[in-house]
């Protein structure tokens, strides 16, 4: 099974050039307004060794936009512009020549909480009904799979029962490979309180998902987590931490301590306990990627994205 590198927090490395991420929009307000940013931070993930970069349409839908006063069309056009903004990354990327085998591109697709810009990705209670959940997510696949990117992204899922109303989006389109990422509370349960190998297995003989993971959670429970996908998967593992800290949706910030531990001697600690697509969430920037690159056995990825 060869290991794949994933990028880090594409809204930290924008935070940290200067973009204004406190509107409701996040990063996608980026893909909005300054596209150029995103595509050199995209460009930089690649040059530090991710395998894979994922969109900034972690926030996109009709939903989001329509709070910040923009159309359905907007949505939509954004959902485009993102594929567009990272393939041109990765054009830049592999006019250089460095011999690594091209580079994926995943579609990012936050839960319905992400929408809500409320924070709710993180407990999963939501007041809307599973029939909403389900046209909110089959909206978005029809908007991103005519894009054609290399695999989809459903990330910082909170709960077993919206990643089962995520799968039954994504089983109207077959042959299209995603993987599915959960953010926990703590060593054994999903944000919402599922315990994490029930939604595995819930996962694990579908021919559509490509890796079952965690990500955004703190990177002393990835170790946990991974032994709990384990248990009831033989799906490839993603692991992509944050970086210790705790969101704040009222204040619209990270608070807390980072990790003490380096995420690249943690990354050899989850490659050991069988995680084999790593990175790094909120927090991370493209020098713990490089410095998981090179903590970890090179092994160049195979050409599809599901092979394990």
């Amino acid at each position: 099974m060869s290991l794949r590198i994933l990028d880090g927090g594409l809204g930290t490395e924008l935070a940290s050039r200067g973009c204004d991420l406190a509107a409701p929009l996040w990063s996608a307000r980026v893909l909005l307004d300054q596209p150029q940013v995103l595509e050199q931070v995209h460009f930089d993930f690649l040059q530090a060794g991710a395998d894979c970069i994922a969109t900034a349409s972690y926030q996109v839908s009709s939903l989001s936009f329509a709070r910040a006063g923009l159309g359905p069309g907007d949505a939509l056009r954004a959902l485009q512009d993102s594929l567009a903004i990272a393939r041109r990354a990765r054009d830049r990327f592999q006019a250089l020549r460095t011999g690594r085998p091209a580079p994926l591109i995943a579609a990012s697709l936050g839960p319905y909480g992400a929408s809500l810009a409320d924070g709710s990705e993180y407990h999963g209670n939501y007041s809307c009904s599973p029939a909403e959940l389900l046209a909110f997510h089959e909206e978005r696949l029809a908007a991103i799979v005519p894009t054609n990117p290399d695999l989809l992204a459903f990330e910082t899922i909170p709960s077993w029962e919206e990643a089962e109303i995520m799968l039954r989006a994504l089983r109207r389109y077959p042959g299209v490979q995603a993987w599915f990422s959960f953010t926990c509370r703590d060593a054994r349960r999903t944000a919402h309180g599922d315990l994490l190998r029930d939604c595995a297995r819930l996962l694990d003989r579908e021919p559509s998902v490509a890796a079952i993971g965690v990500n955004c959670v703190a990177p002393e429970l990835a170790t946990s987590l991974i032994a709990e996908i384990r248990s009831s998967s033989a799906k490839p593992i993603a692991v992509y931490p944050n970086s210790g800290q705790t969101w704040d949706a009222v204040r619209r910030c990270w608070t807390g301590e980072k990790s003490n531990s380096p995420l690249a001697t943690l990354a050899k600690e989850w490659y050991a306990a069988g995680a084999r697509w790593i990175g790094g969430c909120c927090g991370t920037r493209p020098a713990d990627i490089a410095a998981i690159r090179s903590a970890l056995p090179h092994q160049p990825p195979r050409a599809h994205p599901h092979a394990p």
